[in-house]
């Protein structure tokens, strides 16, 4: 019985800390930013990471290391054109990585742009704007 009660414990202190991980997931954003983070948890952090960061599960073995969405400078200097185009026709549409694919087959449009208006969100690119 012990040893489920320590089972039971630890299943509830990994959910902790996958919740304190998440940047965008507490529930003082809006909807549309809670449903975008979701998005980017299904199919960017796996490479871009849970922090945003550019260190996901998949980048063991990468050529290129994924976009860091969190660091301000870096994203700051990106034109939000650019952003939609890379999420909607891959890196290699904005002379970046091949490994970053296209994801109009995916996502919608407006998915699409929810997804650029999050990631300046995530970078606090608009903070003071």
């Amino acid at each position: 019985m012990l040893r489920y009660g320590l089972a039971t414990l630890g299943i509830v202190a990994l959910g902790a800390g996958i919740a304190l991980v998440r940047p965008a997931a507490a529930g003082t954003e809006s909807p549309k930013i809670q449903a975008t983070a979701h998005l980017y948890d299904t199919y960017c952090a796996q490479c871009h990471g849970v922090q945003r960061n550019g260190k996901g599960v998949n980048t063991v073995g990468l050529s290129v290391q994924p976009r860091d969405h969190s660091d301000t400078v870096a994203m700051s200097s990106l034109p939000r054109e650019q952003i939609v185009k890379a999420i909607t026709d891959g890196g290699a549409s904005v002379n970046k990585s091949a490994l970053m694919p296209s994801w109009s087959g995916v996502l919608s449009k407006d998915q699409i742009e929810d997804m650029a208006d999050y990631l300046m969100y995530v970078c606090k690119c608009n903070k003071g704007s």
